[in-house]
């Protein structure tokens, strides 16, 4: 096992994994992440991807909600993740723990890391949510449904559905109450009735934003909801200047 740039590795993963994506993405513009880790099962993990020099660097990730800014740097147009900083040069597929390809215009990026399902070829899959302040505005919330059912959320005036294995947004909330709070309910389906969830009431404020997960664990009867709120301001992260 040595140590290798990241940029090295891609060509040998092309020839021993086909499924690796790629697109034209600009390889000059580093991407900037922040980053959360959700398994209830396995709270901890340490997992690594290149920095903007093409070096393996680990990903920051904290107990709690995101992790601090850092920048990586696309390979092909793909985002990837390594369960370790060596690779074994002849066998570098076994080091990959994640691949998503990434839309060619993304710059600022959440990155959200979960178990695979069973049978899935890499040990994790990643939800990546545009971070730009124009897409993804403070006040607004997204959901993502990582159960096999159709799930449901009430939050304030909104009511919408999140079909199995999707990411939605919900607008700003606006119907609160003078402590800027708000009835907030998620459902999911069994057969054609709706079952609650969780039933409670959430502050929303303008100056922070939420991010829903609908999940279930091993040998759970329903799903559970949790919550990651960003209350970080924007302060951008500067590059190192170009060698």
């Amino acid at each position: 096992m040595i140590p290798m740039h990241a940029s090295a590795i891609l060509p040998i993963l092309l020839l021993a994994a086909a499924t690796l994506p790629g697109s034209a993405q600009d390889k000059s513009a580093p991407l900037e992440i922040r980053a959360a880790y959700h398994n209830p099962v396995r709270p901890f993990v340490e997992l690594y991807l290149p920095d903007q020099s093409g070096n393996l660097v680990q990903l920051n990730l904290v107990a709690e909600g995101l992790s601090r800014p850092q920048l990586t740097r696309p390979l092909e147009g793909a985002l990837v993740l390594y369960s370790q900083p060596q690779v074994d040069p002849e066998n570098p597929g076994d080091a990959v723990a994640a691949v998503y390809k990434l839309p060619t215009d993304l710059r600022k990026a959440i990155i959200l890391v979960f178990p695979a399902p069973e049978g899935s070829k890499r040990p994790y899959r990643l939800v990546v949510i545009n971070d730009a302040s124009t897409s993804f505005r403070k006040g607004e919330s997204r959901i993502i449904n990582l159960t096999p059912v159709e799930t449901a959320v009430l939050a304030g005036e909104h009511k919408l559905n999140i079909p199995p294995g999707k990411l939605r947004s919900v607008p700003a909330v606006t119907s609160r109450n003078e402590f800027n709070m708000a009835q907030t309910n998620f459902y999911y389906k069994e057969g054609e009735s709706w079952v609650p969830i969780t039933e409670r009431q959430l502050q929303f404020l303008d100056t922070t934003r939420r991010i829903f997960l609908v999940y279930l664990t091993r040998g759970s009867v329903q799903p559970f909801v949790t919550t990651i709120v960003d209350t970080t301001p924007e302060v951008p992260i500067v590059p190192l200047p170009a060698e």
